[in-house]
């Protein structure tokens, strides 16, 4: 068992969220998130089983999910390109303690970020993923981190910070 003082602080190497890892992470979430309202063009697409001669329920229903979609990957797409979120795409260093997260584009540029403004978190096989709102997100991949302990350590503050289990 290893004991982890809490302030201790994670220095990361610079990373850089890829534009297109952005959107495609963006759109898993939406899709977690929303996915229960999937069920409006099921239900229209059953209709046809009980009026066989209505084929034109199908076709709205696939084409209310397919336009959904669309809409929701050119939203992701333009945040990509906006001014206001270019910062989000740069190559950032990250300290990270049990208090807050503080985001560095350099030495001098940065800005504070407590964990009671991530709203989720979730681990994955090589990364930690953050999410602030949605559509915002930090992505920590584990090759950012300096050390195995700092791993653990931004894990066991995810722990008991509650953001993930």
């Amino acid at each position: 068992k290893i004991s982890i003082s809490f302030n201790m602080i994670i220095k990361t190497k610079k990373t850089q969220l890829e534009k297109k890892a952005y959107i495609k992470m963006a759109m898993i979430d939406i899709v977690k998130q929303q996915w229960k309202w999937a069920g409006i063009p099921v239900a229209i697409a059953a209709i046809t089983f009980f009026y066989p001669n209505t084929v034109w329920f199908i076709v709205i229903a696939l084409l209310t999910v397919i336009l959904y979609g669309i809409f929701w990957l050119i939203q992701f797409t333009g945040v990509t390109q906006l001014e206001q979120n270019k910062v989000m795409f740069e190559k950032l260093k990250y300290e990270i303690d049990g208090r807050q997260i503080m985001i560095k584009l350099n030495e001098k540029q940065g800005m504070q970020l407590t964990w009671d403004q991530i709203k989720s978190a979730k681990k994955t096989d090589n990364a930690f993923i953050l999410n602030v709102s949605r559509g915002q997100f930090i992505l920590l991949p584990f090759k950012v981190f300096t050390s195995d302990n700092d791993i653990r350590f931004m894990e066991s503050i995810l722990k008991r910070k509650e953001l993930v289990k």
